[in-house]
């Protein structure tokens, strides 16, 4: 495989701006309508980084969401920073899905895709903050991943990754196909153009449904019935002033005071 004419795929989620959101504590839930949305921002250097490389080596780009149908806004501004192509899982029976349903459904929708090389994702994203999506995508799809690049270079039929694990960088070369989650220090997203925005206006943007994925998923493994984990609880802790304790008895009571007091709010 040459390096130019790249398949390149982008995750893209809409996310509620989190500056603004607020809790459903009974329902265990985030109020998404109690706030305004935007595309998750380490999907937007996800995105630019996949904009720099087709730049570098041609090729092309297409963007998937997994939402509602107000979600298409996200994938027409993802249409507007540089995605040449956009799809939108959209079905109730996707909804209520936890990370494992989610990474699920993306990779059956990228079987029935025309093939890719690279596929590129934020390191997390701000409403759920797992950074679990990813890796398990890669899984699903039983290629390689790297996790936490800051830094990203194509050339030769390999991919180079620079990445960050709590403060130490390290180097990853790999052929084709990957997975990559980008970290915010990657790059700076550019900003779209008003012809940008009216260009991605003129593109359609492509929408499957449970249905359309019945060749090649399990549809009992989509939405809620398919997520093995859930809320239990939500809870809000007070604000306290940091404190500070000197423990002056053996280890063993110590350690079984420490555990005991931060998981004491688990246990109301």
């Amino acid at each position: 495989m040459m390096t130019t004419g790249l398949k390149i795929i982008v995750l893209v989620k809409q996310v509620p701006v989190m500056s603004q959101v607020k809790f459903d504590v009974d329902r265990g839930k985030v109020d998404r309508s109690s706030a305004d949305v935007e595309i998750n921002p380490f999907d937007l250097n996800a995105l630019e980084a996949a904009v720099q490389i087709k730049e570098k080596t041609g090729g092309s780009i297409l963007a998937i969401s997994m939402g509602p149908a107000r979600a298409e806004l996200a994938l027409r501004d993802a249409l507007a920073r540089g995605a040449d192509r956009a799809l939108l899982l959209r079905d109730r029976k996707f909804a209520g899905a936890d990370t494992l349903a989610t990474s699920y459904t993306l990779a059956s929708a990228i079987r029935q895709a025309e093939g890719f090389d690279l596929i590129l994702t934020g390191e997390k994203t701000v409403d759920g903050d797992t950074g679990q999506v990813g890796p398990e995508l890669a899984e699903h799809l039983d290629i390689p991943h790297i996790a936490h690049a800051y830094k990203l270079d194509v050339s030769d039929e390999r991919l180079v990754a620079v990445c960050d694990m709590d403060g130490t960088s390290y180097t990853l070369e790999v052929g084709f196909p990957v997975l990559v989650t980008v970290t915010k220090d990657a790059n700076t997203p550019r900003l779209s153009t008003f012809r940008d925005k009216v260009k991605a206006r003129q593109v359609a943007v492509e929408v499957k449904s449970a249905r359309e994925l019945a060749a090649v998923a399990d549809a009992a493994k989509f939405g809620a019935p398919g997520s093995p984990t859930w809320v239990h609880r939500v809870l809000i802790p007070s604000a306290e002033y940091r404190k500070g304790r000197i423990f002056t008895d053996s280890v063993d009571e110590a350690v079984a005071e420490i555990v005991t007091e931060v998981f004491r709010p688990y246990h109301r």
